[in-house]
């Protein structure tokens, strides 16, 4: 049995997740809100496919009283597309998903994806330089698509997590 560490024992009751059915469950499709540890961007083509995304749980997961995921638990997801600003006033784009959390040695599903995209680099500019000077539109390039620390994203359980709670 692996046990879900949570604030002072004392002030709260503490969930051990269990693999069998149990009345005690966070059912898959429960809300999670995760915090992106370190940001990401576009700018530099430092982005690729399949990299990893650093996050943390930013709100604990509770039933009742229990805390069944705390904040502060390390969470994983990985970028699914990245595409870099350009010419003609092209904007980068990042998405990703999230994978999963780990809580008390054990690996939970996640699912849920974010994106962001920079802003483009002006459409009736871009417009404009293609019609009057051609060559000069393609040096007009939209903004890196960029998600800071701290950027906080939805994703959703994806399993059941069954739990009994511990001294109870």
């Amino acid at each position: 049995l692996a046990v879900a560490t949570v604030a002072p024992a004392a002030l709260m009751a503490q969930a051990v997740i269990v693999g069998q059915p149990n009345a005690n469950a966070v059912r898959s499709g429960t809300p999670i809100t995760l915090r992106i540890i370190e940001g990401l961007t576009t700018k530099d083509k430092v982005a690729k496919v399949n990299d990893r995304v650093r996050m943390e749980v930013a709100e604990a997961v509770k039933v009742g009283d229990v805390t069944v995921i705390p904040a502060g638990a390390v969470a994983t997801g990985e970028l699914t597309q990245v595409k870099y600003k350009g010419g003609w006033g092209k904007s980068g784009f990042i998405a990703g998903r999230a994978i999963s959390v780990d809580v008390g040695g054990r690996t939970v599903r996640l699912s849920g994806a974010f994106d962001s995209k920079g802003k483009s680099g002006g459409v009736a500019a871009v417009a404009v330089s293609a019609i009057v000077f051609a060559p000069a539109g393609f040096f007009m390039t939209g903004k890196s698509a960029e998600m800071a620390p701290g950027t906080i994203i939805r994703a959703y359980i994806d399993e059941d997590i069954t739990f009994q709670v511990a001294g109870r």
